[in-house]
């Protein structure tokens, strides 16, 4: 049977009535709004689902869109089924002021550096993670550059000559 839409869509609503927030189609993606707190069991589900069978974490990272308030950073999952070459994206949303999620690790291992990562760039804690630090930037580091409120450059620095940045 070929896995398509429908089907995953239909599959996760019958799975988790009430743990859906919405889902759409985005450049022929599925995608899929889950509550945080649901996260690890949604997870499980896909990869250990045989007919589902999402044994392959491509991606995890994370977004911010400090205007939505209460659900300012994301969490985006990308699954693909090897097997069928049925992609997935999967998103949940944590507040800004506790940005935390179950790890994805106990599921996936690749996990472990993409959850870093997002720590690192973005402060989220992912609860179970088996080594949550900094992973690019420096240790001692006391923010996450990736969230919207730092700005983009240095507006001190005196050494930069516009016109070698496109102004």
């Amino acid at each position: 049977m070929e896995l398509t839409n429908e089907i995953v869509l239909k599959r996760l609503q019958d799975k988790f009535p009430d743990a859906i927030e919405g889902h759409n189609m985005a450049y022929d993606f599925m995608n899929v709004e889950f509550k945080a707190e649901m996260i690890s069991e949604v997870l499980g589900f896909l990869k250990n689902d045989p007919e589902l069978n999402f044994m392959y974490l491509t991606d995890l990272c994370g977004v911010h869109m400090p205007a939505q308030t209460g659900k300012e950073i994301g969490v985006v999952y990308h699954l693909h089924n090897l097997e069928e070459n049925y992609r997935f994206r999967l998103k949940a949303w944590v507040p800004e002021s506790n940005p935390e999620i179950a790890s994805a690790t106990p599921f996936w291992l690749a996990a472990n550096w993409m959850e870093r990562e997002t720590y690192d760039f973005y402060g989220v804690r992912f609860i179970g993670h088996p080594n949550l630090k900094r992973i690019l930037n420096v240790d001692h580091m006391e923010i996450f550059p990736m969230l919207k409120q730092y700005p983009l450059e240095d507006t001190t620095r005196e050494d930069k000559e516009d016109r070698f940045f496109g102004r």
